[in-house]
């Protein structure tokens, strides 16, 4: 039945909104950078970061590892929080160069070991280190976030309090293992997270709005 639920949702919110196109980025790298400088800030912002980096001709591995950190902070000062984001992606980057040369370097690895590998870099969280296997090297692992759970709660499908292992393995156990499907389907989830199912929700134009819910709307 949630198999059935989750599809269901899945099939609405396409019909609303249609591909939404993620995770732009040019090659797999600029998405891992993405990954790293989104958090907390919004796309254009991380899009002008990505541009400076071009711009500066540092957006590559060895580009960003042979910065010093105060340069990179600079460069990427309009994603936000940029003295943080710039420890984290270095970090990141680091560890990248100094192991596996670049991202063609990591093709060898198990989707597991990636993972584990990712989680060890500071600074890296499971949502950061899942957004990189799944949209720059098409991992089959769901990425779930603050919506992804306020949504699922909201529908009756997992508890309130289920932590992100839990979400991954709703969305995981439940659905077909496909790459593109979860890559449209995590975007749909912020789409509508972000436009409708918000701290207080608006349920009215949501495309979710005709399926059981556990919550008083705002209309």
């Amino acid at each position: 039945m949630t198999s059935e639920q989750l599809m269901e949702m899945y099939d609405l919110m396409l019909e609303r909104f249609g591909p939404q196109g993620w995770w732009p980025g040019e090659t797999p790298f600029e998405v891992a950078v993405g990954a790293v400088l989104t958090q907390n800030t919004s796309w254009a912002n991380v899009e002008k970061a990505i541009g400076n980096l071009k711009a500066a001709g540092r957006l590559s591995a060895e580009g960003i590892h042979d910065l010093e950190r105060e340069e990179l902070a600079a460069l990427i000062r309009p994603a936000g929080y940029f003295n943080v984001k710039a420890k984290r992606l270095k970090n990141l980057v680091d560890w990248l160069v100094e192991n596996y040369g670049d991202m063609d370097g990591l093709e060898g690895l198990s989707t597991y070991q990636l993972r584990e590998e990712l989680l060890g870099v500071n600074g890296v969280g499971r949502e950061t280190a899942d957004s990189i296997l799944l949209y720059a090297l098409s991992r089959e692992i769901f990425v779930v976030d603050a919506y992804t759970g306020r949504i699922a709660s909201r529908h009756g499908l997992i508890d309130a309090e289920a932590d992100y292992e839990q979400l991954r393995g709703l969305f995981e156990s439940n659905l077909p293992t496909d790459v593109q499907l979860y890559n449209e389907y995590h975007a749909l989830l912020v789409r509508v997270g972000n436009e409708f199912c918000k701290p207080r929700p608006k349920c009215e134009r949501c495309p979710l709005v005709g399926l059981p819910h556990e919550i008083e709307c705002q209309y």
